[in-house]
């Protein structure tokens, strides 16, 4: 007996028609991961992925559509429950109706979805890193960094053309106290897949010149709340965990936080917050050094006073005082003081005129009167002395003088 042969066509059509009406097939609940996610026309294509837990590898695939009119009600609600749009690398529970094309095979069509399914695996991701920090024991480093007394050094990282870097800039540098900063920006991509090493990157430029910077501050404006997935990452906060200065963290989500929320020194909602908060952190310092200059100055111009009154009181008592001390003395001499002085002049003065007396009967005993008185006379020549008589030639005229008179002569020829 021949065999009756049917058309691949035919049987794609009993395939779809068995599976539109199998029990079980349609309005199904089912977990997976989102794969290659990306929207055309309004409608959201995806690839549902099942994952072995120890390995990695794929148990499962299957390609998903969320048709336009649904995607726009569950992509909403979904953004609304978990801060963060559908993408690539997430993990959902979605309701499917089992679909087969005779052409592009089977597929599944998500009706609903549960974010809170999501919202718990992104959490528990979270935890998974906040947990291997800790047991690592660097999960409060960068957070128990004190901060400088004045944190005006400030390396920045952000992307140069982001409204939340303007934003800070213009918010810090305009500060109503006029404080000034010193900043310099080392770039970086916030968002997509490039986020991770771009901003360890950033930072490790930064670490290589730690000298040179009080503080970082890493900031991110609004945007795509999707992108902030990119922060919840392993590498990312170990480095930001054990970085050698405080870091800011303002990457622009009010609701959400990520893992670096959680390991950074500081934490803000907007690059705004940010700059204000270095504002305060300097303005306070700023505050400080002031208070410490006007207690200076007080205790200076109280010490001046308190000075100058000492120096008052000096003044006037220091006549007083020396009149007292002379008065004091004067006591302490008595009447018996002046005699004694008077009476040891007296011996000075009768001392003094005995030992004159001696020296003048001295000099009339060698005076040269004397020595002619006693028979001597003198020869002179001229009106000199002579002293030898070899000295004398025959007719010399010479002066005898003697205690009584003097007489000239001729020498002769003897």
């Amino acid at each position: 007996m021949e065999e009756q042969a049917i058309s691949l066509l035919e049987l794609n059509r009993r395939v779809t028609s068995a599976i539109a009406v199998a029990p079980g097939l349609q309005g199904v609940w089912i977990t997976a991961e989102t794969s290659d996610l990306r929207s055309s026309g309004g409608h959201c294509y995806m690839e549902l992925v099942q994952k072995d837990e120890r390995t990695g590898s794929p148990l499962a695939k299957s390609r998903a559509v969320m048709w336009a009119s649904t995607f726009s009600r569950l992509g909403a609600m979904f953004y609304a429950a978990t801060g963060t749009r559908l993408r690539s690398d997430m993990k959902i529970m979605v309701k499917v109706n089992a679909n087969y094309h005779p052409v592009y095979g089977m597929s599944l069509v998500i009706s609903d979805i549960n974010p809170d399914y999501t919202v718990g695996d992104l959490a528990r991701r979270r935890n998974e890193i906040i947990a291997r920090l800790r047991a690592e024991g660097v999960f409060d480093m960068n957070r128990c960094l004190p901060w400088p007394q004045l944190p005006v050094r400030v390396a920045i990282i952000s992307a140069r053309g982001a409204a939340g870097y303007g934003d800070f800039m213009k918010h810090l540098h305009n500060n109503p106290q006029r404080l000034r900063f010193e900043t310099e920006l080392f770039e970086a991509t916030l968002q997509g897949e490039r986020t991770v090493p771009s901003v360890v990157a950033a930072l490790e430029a930064i670490a290589a010149r730690d000298g040179e910077f009080d503080c970082v501050v890493l900031i991110r404006g609004g945007g795509a709340v999707s992108d902030l997935a990119s922060f919840d990452d392993y590498t990312l906060a170990s480095n930001v965990a054990q970085f050698p200065l405080p870091i800011i963290v303002g990457i622009g989500h009010e609701r959400d936080v990520t893992v670096l929320d959680y390991v950074a020194n500081t934490r803000v909602k907007t690059p705004t917050a940010a700059a204000e908060a270095l504002i305060g952190m300097a303005g306070a310092a700023y505050d400080r050094l002031r208070a410490t200059g006007d207690a200076i100055l007080t205790l200076v111009r109280e010490r001046i006073s308190g000075q100058r009154q000492q120096l008052a009181y000096y003044q006037g008592s220091i006549p007083a005082l020396a009149r007292s001390i002379i008065d004091r003395n004067r006591q302490r001499l008595g009447p018996e003081i002046p005699a004694a002085i008077t009476a040891a002049v007296r011996s000075t003065f009768v001392r003094s005129a005995e030992r004159l007396n001696a020296f003048g009967v001295l000099l009339n005993t060698l005076s040269p009167e004397a020595t002619l008185r006693r028979g001597y006379s003198i020869t002179r020549v001229d009106g000199h002395a002579v002293t030898e008589a070899d000295a004398l030639e025959p007719g010399t005229v010479i002066t005898t003088t003697f205690a009584g008179g003097r007489t000239k002569t001729s020498t002769i020829n003897l």
